[in-house]
């Protein structure tokens, strides 16, 4: 199965049917768009429940539209079911029509539940998002029941996570979602805390993330999970001959006169910091430095950042590659001395939880420095597997990366404690069995929450924490005794069959 296929369902042409088996009991896995090159956790967390045997449907509010696609892509079981059709008129009024008939199936078949969430929301949350949200529950809505899904997982905050709880409040069907850092930091805290409150549950990937929505936005800790990313250590590791813990130079360390590699890997976009890092680059040519730096990813900040480059005078001494795949990335890893994640924290409070790319050079034995924002203090450890510095602050980053260009052994401890650490702590496979148990909702499971071991109850179908009271989360509306189909619908996207 090619990438391409996995994603849009192209194995039949337009109209065909594709049954999906193992529909009956399935959890329903909804992300914002897929596949996106900057969200390879996303891909990694489906493939990996997967592998764990949890019965997924993967869905997607829209295509990721990237002309570069991981080739894991080509791993997923069965096709992503898109809920946004691109294409002409055509396309889309056949689009609209299965989706009136997916409302006008949930409003005759339940008509209490539809006239209610249809009430709150004209009621209380006005909004043109949401509107086009109680569409695209709708349609996913009447799909879940249709197939008897079991659960709905909204994979971030925002968007996703709207969309599975008014899945929730149409079927009854219970619904967890997860919180990373945009998604979080720039929702409505009302509508966050209303999402969070009605979850069986909500996974976190960060302590910085737990914390503020049991702090600021004062979900209760019982129902929050600390569920942070692993990385592949098997991809993501230091070269071959490079040295165990203890001692040596990790990743592509030389002698202390050849020019300091440099890499960043991220988006190219605001809150990554680029800017700043630009800027110390900067500082460290100006006092005679020997420094070359890669930086890996697109995005909305190419230009200028190509711009800056030349206002720095840093041509020839910093690479734009663009995106790459992640075994490209991997080898960029090992060729480096020094990882830099220079993040930032935006006006509108948007800011990096834990970004994934720091856990991956850290598990290719290399040195970061990278800034206090977010969850980047709870990985990189300052001292012992890199060097912390404050956020926006050119100078001090250019410091601490001179301290590190001086200091070579010391590199290379840091760099070899750095893949200590993610051997120990940050393992994919771990990590992503520990939340298997939630998504296959049987028996009790410990997993770790914000103040240690929380117990909760994955049982009846339902996964939520265990209260006092045992309370469930109501009736769940039974759909239709029939099998569960998809079509693959305009421009190879499959969607939900709707037809009674």
């Amino acid at each position: 199965m090619s990438p391409t296929s996995a994603v849009t369902g192209s194995a039949g042409s337009i109209g065909a049917e594709i049954a999906v088996p193992g529909d009956a009991g399935s959890v329903f896995y909804l992300t914002k768009r897929f596949p996106r090159l900057s969200e390879t956790f996303i891909l990694h967390e489906i493939l990996g429940l997967e592998e764990a045997g949890v019965p997924l449907r993967v869905f997607a509010l829209a295509e990721g539209a990237e002309a570069m696609v991981q080739p894991e892509v080509a791993r997923l079981r069965h096709p992503v079911t898109y809920l946004r059709v691109r294409g002409g008129i055509g396309p889309r009024a056949l689009h609209l029509l299965r989706t009136g008939a997916a409302h006008a199936h949930l409003a005759a078949n339940h008509p209490a539940r539809y006239l209610w969430v249809l009430a709150y929301i004209l009621v209380k949350r006005r909004h043109l998002s949401t509107l086009r949200h109680f569409v695209e529950a709708g349609l996913l809505a009447d799909l879940a029941l249709r197939c008897r899904a079991r659960h709905v997982h909204g994979a971030f905050a925002h968007g996703p996570a709207t969309v599975a709880h008014l899945v929730h409040l149409l079927t009854g069907l219970p619904f967890s979602f997860a919180g990373h850092a945009k998604d979080l930091y720039v929702s409505a805290p009302n509508l966050l805390a209303r999402k969070a409150a009605a979850a069986s549950f909500v996974l976190t990937c960060s302590r910085s993330a737990h914390d503020y929505l049991t702090g600021a936005i004062g979900t209760s800790a019982a129902n929050v999970v600390l569920a942070p990313h692993g990385v592949d250590a098997d991809r993501f590791r230091p070269r071959a001959g490079a040295p165990l813990p203890g001692g040596g130079l990790p990743g592509g360390a030389g002698p202390e006169s050849a020019p300091l590699e440099i890499i960043a890997v991220g988006r190219l976009t605001a809150k990554k910091g680029y800017p700043v890092l630009l800027e110390a680059l900067s500082l460290l040519n100006d006092a005679g430095r020997l420094v070359h730096c890669r930086v890996v990813g697109g995005g909305e900040q190419r230009d200028e950042l190509r711009g800056l480059v030349a206002t720095f005078g840093l041509e020839g001494r910093v690479e734009l590659l663009g995106n790459r795949t992640q075994e490209e990335i991997a080898a960029r890893y090992r060729s480096a001395d020094l990882f830099v994640q220079a993040s930032v924290v935006l006006g509108n409070g948007d800011r990096d939880g834990i970004p994934n790319a720091l856990r991956e050079a850290m598990a290719s034995g290399i040195a970061a420095v990278a800034s206090t924002v977010g969850g980047i203090p709870e990985v990189l450890h300052d001292g012992r597997s890199g060097l912390l510095v404050p956020p926006s602050d050119p100078a001090a980053l250019a410091d601490a990366i001179a301290a590190l260009d001086d200091d070579r052994p010391q590199l290379a401890r840091l760099g070899a404690a750095a893949r200590r650490h993610v051997e120990e702590n940050l393992s994919q496979r771990v990590l992503i069995e520990a939340i298997v148990p939630l998504f296959m909702g049987r028996g009790d499971v410990r997993v770790k929450a914000g103040g240690g071991d929380v117990r909760v109850k994955a049982g009846g179908g339902d996964v939520r924490p265990v209260t006092a009271s045992g309370a469930g989360t109501g009736s769940v509306a039974t759909g239709s005794a029939g099998g569960c189909e998809a079509e693959v619908g305009p421009g190879g996207a499959a969607v939900a069959s709707v037809g009674s």
